[in-house]
């Protein structure tokens, strides 16, 4: 019995600061960082101040926080980071784009992608958040980049692609995506734009050697036979 409620008491701040956490992150990515508000986290989370200031000594570092504990990994997640890169690099990108396209909710048109929105408001005033930003970025960069270098070794990926100019351009195209259906509130924008970019992939295969590229032969037509006479 005593075990049990030392096991329990030993769990019970991890829980309050995860509660502390969702609580954060559904006020932040819904207001804004600067404009969210505490007493909304708190009552969302079940929880007293003394509690917050237990865990994060202020506003700032709860913020840090949902960056790097929370928003990172939803990206990383969401995105396929996370999943071991298997087959064509190509074909699974793709297959990640049609997968997001099919799946998206009105919350996340009405209010977009979490990281780019902090990476907008936050970046230009806050040296730390901007490091929290973009260490997410570069971990997602660097995950499409090596896979499409691994397609390259595979031969499924052109040699004279640039895998890194290539990765920031694909993170570019559905992080701008993502803002510009936010401001149309537009998920038929964002389905189309993410269904263009999966087309834009196929640009990156090798193109197939004309030896081995079939030919269609053009129809030769039938001469007339002279007639009998």
């Amino acid at each position: 019995m005593a075990k049990t409620l030392l096991k329990r008491r030993a769990r019970e701040p991890d829980i309050t600061r995860d509660k502390l956490l969702k609580a954060a992150f559904e006020e932040i990515y819904r207001r804004g960082f600067q404009a969210a508000s505490l007493d909304t986290i708190l009552a969302k989370a079940g929880v007293s101040k003394g509690a917050l200031y237990h865990h994060f000594p202020d506003k700032a570092s709860l913020g840090y926080a949902v960056v790097d504990e929370v928003v990172k990994g939803l990206l990383l997640e969401r995105w396929g980071v996370l999943e071991p890169p298997t087959g064509d690099p190509v074909t699974a990108l793709q297959r990640v784009l049609r997968r997001r396209a099919a799946s998206l909710t009105p919350h996340e048109v009405e209010l977009g992608c979490p990281l780019n929105n902090l990476a907008q408001e936050m970046s230009p005033l806050d040296q730390r958040f901007r490091r929290g930003i973009n260490a997410t970025f570069d971990i997602w960069r660097d995950a499409v980049a090596k896979d499409l270098e691994r397609g390259q070794a595979q031969g499924t990926v052109r040699r004279d692609v640039d895998a890194q100019k290539v990765a920031a351009f694909v993170v570019a195209s559905i992080e701008g995506s993502f803002g510009l259906a936010k401001g149309a509130q537009s998920a038929a924008m964002l389905r189309s734009n993410l269904e263009l970019l999966g087309s834009f992939l196929d640009s990156l295969r090798p193109v197939e050697k004309k030896g081995k590229r079939a030919r269609i032969k053009p129809a030769r037509s039938k001469r007339r036979q002279p007639a009998r006479t």
